[in-house]
């Protein structure tokens, strides 16, 4: 009886029906209590999101094999019980602990799958330190075990894992292809458990965000939804669903970016609290790419460590026209990148637009070079875009109009129909320079459809669509006028209240107001945008 309730619930976990195989398990548990049924179980709660009545099966199951004498299995419930501690609380301490005691009790038993996956685990975390070339050593080691093992699951996260490692190398081609392979053979239904298949799947989708490969991306996402329809039940959750999102937001689907964010937020917070930063920062990044700047900029400061959220705080910043601001913590964020490696992209990216806004062309044109290197070698669309317009603006900055329209025309056409946001902006640059080359109607056209891909432009581009007669400029009172005159004059706050007559208190109020007003954060910003705009 036991036996028949042990294959019932394997068969529902391969098929997906996690709730199925949580009964059967439980039911052949009420007979006798295995560690085989326990580790049935665990997966089914793994599936269900319960994560401690997961961690007891797991741990219950540990103890029984450990009983038996039976040391691969117990190695293999240590395993996952390490990956667990760090999937769901992001305890590496206690993850470490787990890892540790597989890698003793498979001391004693040998060449094994289990081995294996301890192997794969370290590779993660070679990846997480930016090891690259120890991760891909232990990932070929792995697979070299699961194929030995035919454990075909094994054999193919480990070729995923080494794919990612490569990528971060700039191997991207070949990387990309271990990942394809991976991510095929995961939704064929060659993977025996679907745990690993669905983490190759996210170990793609990630691949993808990280070079901007999103037609790669979109592709696949729809291949793991008809899958995931298939089995009725979803087969990614929680992070994957938010580099899903990136992927949405990036080809301008808002709308199904915001309802991915969203549920991925709620069950992140309530069942990985450690992740739910990877729900928040992309959420952020949506709201900064709607306009909703003030949301943005609290998501963001809500997981300010998180490399993506100084990202993202760093657009703002030169949104406001604050390069210098952001020109810190892009380098900042560089140092702690080795050299060599495809994360240095946007950083240098950022870092680019910052040199030519601080009228630093020398660091410009050096962080130029090492960003056009890396775009070079990763060779996807929006990459070549990103690299074009980023020559496009320092060539600008060095008053080689004729250059930049060159840059920025090409720009657009390779973002146009991927990414209209970056297309639209890429086109109000483009304006910007056909206004110094006084090609007017032709910047006009331009400008006009940008502002349909824009619900909010940045203040620098709101100067270009002025100057084109295409909105006002913000409107300022009679009294933050003289406020603001004064300060370009170089006035403190006490000496502008001495001016004018009035308290500081008025004169910090009307400075808030005009930094409102005028979307920025500092005062040379606030005069700067002004004179753009015609207002001084």
């Amino acid at each position: 009886m036991t036996e028949d309730f042990l294959a019932a619930g394997r068969a529902a976990l391969t098929r997906g029906a996690w709730s199925a195989a949580r009964g059967q398990f439980e039911l052949a548990l009420e007979t006798t209590k295995t560690p085989e049924a326990l580790e049935g179980l665990s997966w089914a709660t793994w599936w269900l999101e319960d994560v401690p009545a997961c961690l007891e099966a797991r741990e219950q199951a540990y103890r029984l094999y450990r009983k038996a004498d039976d040391a691969r299995a117990a190695a293999r419930m240590a395993l996952w019980l390490g990956d667990d501690h760090n999937e769901f609380h992001g305890a590496g301490a206690v993850a470490e602990g787990w890892f540790n005691r597989a890698a003793r009790l498979l001391e004693e038993v040998g060449s094994c799958p289990e081995l294996g996956w301890l192997r794969v685990f370290e590779a993660h975390a070679a990846l997480g330190r930016h090891d690259t070339a120890r991760a891909r050593e232990l990932a070929v080691q792995a697979q070299d075990l699961g194929r030995r093992h035919r454990a075909v699951d094994l054999e193919m996260f480990s070729l995923a894992t080494k794919g990612l490692a490569l990528v971060e190398e700039g191997a991207v081609e070949q990387g990309m292809r271990c990942l394809d392979e991976a991510t095929a053979a995961a939704l064929a239904g060659e993977y025996e458990n679907l745990a690993p298949a669905a983490w190759t799947c996210c170990r793609l989708i990630s691949a993808c965000e990280e070079i901007r490969d999103y037609e790669r991306g979109a592709q696949w996402c729809l291949r793991v939804q008809e899958f995931s329809r298939r089995m009725g039940a979803r087969f990614v959750t929680g992070v994957c669903r938010a580099h899903y999102a990136a992927i949405l937001g990036w080809h301008g689907d808002w709308v199904g970016a915001e309802r991915e964010l969203i549920e991925a937020h709620e069950d992140l917070t309530v069942k990985r609290p450690y992740w739910r930063a990877e729900a928040v920062v992309r959420l952020g990044e949506l709201r900064r790419r709607q306009g909703q700047v003030g949301q943005a900029e609290a998501l963001f400061n809500e997981v300010s460590w998180h490399p993506l959220a100084k990202r993202g705080l760093a657009e703002l910043s030169l949104d406001r026209g604050d390069p210098a601001a952001a020109r810190d913590v892009l380098e900042r964020m560089l140092r702690r990148i080795p050299a060599g490696s495809v994360s240095r992209a946007w950083p240098l990216e950022l870092l680019v637009r910052a040199d030519a806004a601080l009228g630093d062309h020398e660091a410009a044109a050096v962080h130029l070079v090492e960003f056009c290197s890396i775009a070079d070698v990763l060779r996807t669309r929006p990459f070549r875009a990103a690299a074009r317009f980023a020559q496009g603006i320092c060539a600008a900055g060095r008053g080689e109009y004729e250059e930049a329209c060159s840059c920025l025309e090409e720009a657009v056409d390779l973002y146009e129909g991927l990414a209209p946001f970056e297309a639209a902006h890429a086109r109000l640059e483009l304006a910007r320079s056909l206004v110094a080359l006084g090609r007017t109607e032709a910047a006009r056209r331009e400008a006009r459809t940008a502002m349909t891909a824009i619900p909010m432009p940045r203040p620098d581009e709101v100067e270009v669509l002025v100057a084109l007669g295409l909105v006002g400029p913000p409107v300022l009172s009679a009294r933050q006028l003289d406020v603001l005159r004064l300060i370009a004059d170089g006035l403190g706050d006490r000496e502008i209240a001495g001016q004018l007559v009035i308290s500081e208190h008025t004169v910090h109020r009307h400075v808030a107001n005009i930094f409102a007003r005028l979307d920025c954060s500092t005062r040379a910003a606030a005069v700067s945008r002004a004179a753009g705009l015609g207002l001084l």
